[in-house]
């Protein structure tokens, strides 16, 4: 026999030596040596310049925020033991016995008054198979009308371990592949992006809403994650699937629905007109709607096969009734158009009113303060100033993102249009702060991105959007994880009241200017006043909520400066100032980027 052919051999690639960082994650000192610029950056200081492999440092990290997370759901939740709703906790779990023991019509009819499905598609798809699995785990947390309330230590690990599992499939994930995906944008090297990353997953708020007041935030968050790095990619037709996965889980991803739908189209139409592409965005958003609604309209497919009569208190659909044709119920099409029309009466409740709680959004701000009383005029009259002051926020991000379709303005046009939304939109709650909280905390992986000046705005934002939300917190008995979690992740950051490490880098050196530092260590100082009061001198009688209404103020001033700072780094980004030309097809950075 004669000798065998050579096999084919590819030899390993090199890894390549760490990039040194230009990122704000070093100092100098007198003695020319470097030191970690603040302490979170110390955790991963003997990382520094080996090649530890990412293998390793990412479950660290993921073992480390999954500490937190479980932590705080130790704690109480939204309505424990406080009839008669008992808040957003039983409003999850209902839902999920609502899907696992009604037929798919019955969803969105049954029993509107408990805490009826208001939510899109995916979020039912998701109770459903949560309810099952918790079924068959144990049958009484989930029986329909006998379960109401139920506060079991056993349901309360379940539901809080399907928050975690949630959060692990999807947001996770999407954040790792986010913040890579912006390092490499931004030529930020793998151990810098482990610290970005770790910021990213230990945001308190976040924490603080979805783990301990019981949400499933982060299921909607990760698809927008991962929609971003699909942009950041290069693949647009993915950004557009994810993103129809976050509006069908929630429908407040609409907040970043402008932003999303100007760069799309912006990359279609700069440097010139790419028709396929527009198609192929088109189409492939059309069917990831169908595909979303698909499994809704089957079940209701089957449920008139079968002759499953509806609940019978239901009425007709005010969209229904509203078209400007007659609808026969006889007709083959009226069952599905009922649930759709059903479907989106739900998820868009224009009836509840500009806002229901004291949030710091504009709206609230003038009417708690006693500066206007909105009460006065007619719902749909606001609805129009609402809409009209909402486009006029957004309008500036999204044509910028529209005309200069790069992919650096990405994070910056997102935070933007989200506050925008959050300050002047309608049916805002508190826990929509977490939308512009994401995109602006995933600058720290942008090219310095932790430097002293974007970590402190992206800390202002952070540390203050938790303030804002302490009286609900209050309300859930989350006092303790509200001071442990923002009071770590400002200590990690060297942000205030923790540290000031990022206010003492002078502007030269990457530091703030002397206006933001007034401003910010103002906010910080008023915040520490604000909780010493809250917590010892109440308030008077005939003004119950005093302490409260100054929360909303000064939280809404806040939060438009942090409008304000978006708006202007957008501005600077797309080199406009600068004078430099659009940007390159397909939204790629300069070439001082590359």
């Amino acid at each position: 026999m004669g000798p065998s052919p050579p096999t084919a051999y590819r030899s390993r690639k090199k890894r390549r030596p760490e990039q040194s960082t230009s990122n704000g994650t070093v100092i100098l000192d007198s003695s020319k040596t470097e030191k970690p610029a603040f302490p979170l950056v110390a955790f991963f200081w003997p990382a520094k310049g080996t090649n530890t492999s990412q293998w390793i440092t990412l479950p660290v990290i993921l073992m480390f925020v999954f500490l937190f997370r479980w932590c705080t759901g130790m704690w109480p939740y939204s309505g424990f033991q406080k009839p008669p709703m008992h808040g957003d906790f039983e409003a999850q779990r209902h839902w999920m016995e609502l899907t696992a023991n009604l037929p798919v019509t019955h969803w969105y009819f049954h029993d509107l008054e408990w805490w009826g499905l208001d939510y899109p598609p995916l979020t039912a798809y998701h109770s459903w198979m949560l309810g099952w699995i918790g079924w068959s785990i144990e049958p009484e947390w989930f029986r329909l009308y006998l379960s109401r309330g139920m506060d079991d230590a056993g349901l309360k690990v379940f539901m809080r371990a399907t928050v975690v599992v949630s959060e692990s499939l999807v947001y996770v994930p999407a954040a790792v592949l986010c913040v890579r995906q912006s390092s490499r944008l931004h030529n930020i090297n793998a151990w810098e992006s482990s610290i970005a990353l770790t910021a990213l997953l230990m945001q308190p708020a976040t924490i603080l809403i979805d783990h301990g007041h019981f949400q499933y935030n982060t299921v909607m968050l990760g698809f927008t994650l991962a929609a971003i790095a699909s942009m950041l990619a290069g693949r647009p037709l993915w950004s557009c699937v994810f993103f129809v996965g976050a509006l069908g889980f929630k429908q407040m991803a609409l907040f970043y629905a402008p932003a999303v739908a100007a760069y799309l189209a912006g990359i279609c139409f700069s440097p010139r007109l790419d028709v396929p592409r527009l198609l192929a965005i088109a189409i492939v958003t059309l069917a990831s709607f169908a595909v979303l609604f698909l499994p809704l309209l089957i079940g209701t497919a089957y449920d008139t096969y079968r002759n499953v009569p509806l609940p019978s208190d239901v009425t007709i659909p005010p969209l229904l009734s509203s078209l400007p044709w007659q609808t026969s119920e006889k007709a083959w099409y009226y069952p599905y158009l009922t649930q759709l029309a059903q479907a989106l009466h739900r998820i868009f409740p224009f009836s509840r009113g500009l806002f229901e709680d004291k949030v710091a959004n504009l709206w609230c701000a003038i009417h708690t303060s006693g500066l206007h009383k909105l009460h006065n005029y007619d719902s749909a009259l606001l609805s129009r100033a609402a809409l009209g002051l909402t486009l006029a926020s957004i309008t500036p991000p999204c044509a910028l993102l529209f005309f200069l379709p790069k992919k650096a303005m990405i994070p910056y046009a997102f935070a933007a249009t989200a506050w925008g939304f959050f300050l002047c939109s309608y049916q805002v709650h508190e826990k929509n702060v977490l939308l512009p909280l994401l995109p602006m905390t995933l600058l720290l992986a942008t090219d310095g991105g932790m430097k002293a000046a974007t970590r402190a705005w992206v800390g202002f934002a952070n540390l203050l959007a938790c303030w804002t939300l302490f009286p609900l917190l209050v309300r859930d008995q989350l006092r303790i994880p509200y001071f442990v979690l923002t009071g770590l992740w400002a200590w990690l950051m060297a942000l205030p009241l923790a540290s000031v490490g990022a206010y003492t880098v002078s502007g030269e050196e990457g530091g703030l200017t002397v206006v933001s530092k007034v401003l910010h260590l103002g906010v910080y100082a008023t915040m520490v006043a604000w909780h010493v009061v809250e917590a010892w001198v109440p308030p008077p009688n005939d003004k119950p909520d005093l302490w409260v209404v100054a929360n909303v103020c000064l939280g809404a001033a806040g939060f438009g400066l942090c409008y304000l700072w978006c708006l202007w780094r957008l501005v600077e980004e797309s080199g406009l100032l600068s004078g430099k030309g659009p940007a390159k097809r397909g939204g790629e950075v300069s070439k001082k980027k590359q």
